[in-house]
């Protein structure tokens, strides 16, 4: 963790909950400015509260953004720039959504979760990247052990045939992760000082993280990860939110984290344990699969990563 001489500005998308919440009280403690960027401003102002309350000192703004409405996400990095003129050291992209047993959609018309958790990501960093330029920052993206059972649909990656919540929400961290590691390819390309990394919690709680009263739980959790919570050797291969969070703040200001790293937990299955460089399925690394995605969210988003233009 780095020191408070290296004070650091770091934006966490989801700040208000769950894993967001715990990394962005980590960095708060580390001495970082943090931005708690979230969608409902009652939450935000509930989890300052509760960060201040914790941490001395914590330097803290919140910035107003919804991954699922592309507009949103287009007024808040405008925002961003306005109040954070010098540039930005890190974005946690942290921010995501399980969906529900039926098909919802994002404000767009893409079905929520990767609508959310991928292409609301992939906007927000197209449109701060100038901010990390300026100070050689990182962008850190939320992967999942669920990638692994995942696949996109070629014809249509952002999409959502035969629909199911549990396919669906792994199809997301595999989107969000082929974008990464082929964000860290083309800004190294591009000759950028930018780099991407991704990171994961493993098995996660909420019921076995520290108690913030004030924090409501986390809805992130997959359906398939909820009878876990029963099993009385669960302590074994699953660990806090807070502990989640740790892979998460050492990708986003540690000294040794190299871009195109996957970093997670080091114990069985990277279900729990101290931060390391993991593993992830190759499938992930695949260009051919993250170029397609690439192309169908410039399009969908209306965006485009204009990478030689930063250097």
């Amino acid at each position: 963790m780095s020191s408070r001489a290296e004070r650091r500005t770091v934006v966490v998308t989801g700040a208000s909950a769950g894993l967001g919440y715990h990394a962005a009280e980590q960095l708060a403690a580390a001495g970082h400015r943090v931005v708690l960027a979230t969608r409902d401003a009652g939450r935000a102002a509930a989890a300052e509260r509760s960060i201040r309350r914790h941490v001395d000192g914590a330097d803290l703004a919140h910035l107003h953004v919804d991954l699922a409405d592309l507009d949103s996400v287009r007024a808040a990095s405008e925002e961003l720039a306005r109040t954070e003129p010098d540039g930005v050291d890190a974005i946690v992209n942290n921010a995501g959504v399980v969906g529900a047993a039926d098909l919802r959609t994002t404000a767009q018309g893409t079905e929520l979760q990767i609508g959310t958790n991928h292409l609301g990501h992939f906007a927000w960093t197209a449109r701060t990247l100038p901010l990390l330029e300026r100070r050689g920052g990182r962008v850190v993206h939320l992967g999942s052990i669920a990638h692994r059972w995942a696949r996109l649909d070629r014809r249509d990656p952002l999409g959502a045939d035969h629909y199911s919540s549990h396919r669906q929400y792994g199809r997301s961290k595999l989107a969000v992760m082929l974008f990464g590691f082929e964000l860290a390819e083309r800004l190294a390309d591009a000759g950028s000082s930018v780099s991407s990394v991704v990171a994961h919690p493993g098995l996660s709680l909420d019921m076995l993280a520290p108690e913030r009263p004030e924090i409501a739980p986390s809805r992130s959790e997959p359906v398939w990860m909820r009878p876990v919570q029963s099993l009385p050797a669960r302590r074994s291969f699953v660990q806090g939110k807070d502990a989640g969070a740790e892979p998460l703040v050492h990708a986003a200001v540690a000294p040794d984290v190299r871009s195109g790293e996957y970093w997670g937990p080091g114990g069985w299955m990277q279900l729990r344990g101290p931060a390391t460089v993991v593993r992830a399925e190759p499938r992930a690394h695949d260009r051919t699969e993250a170029a397609r995605l690439w192309t169908a969210s410039e399009r969908a988003a209306r965006v485009a990563f204009a990478l030689d233009a930063l250097v």
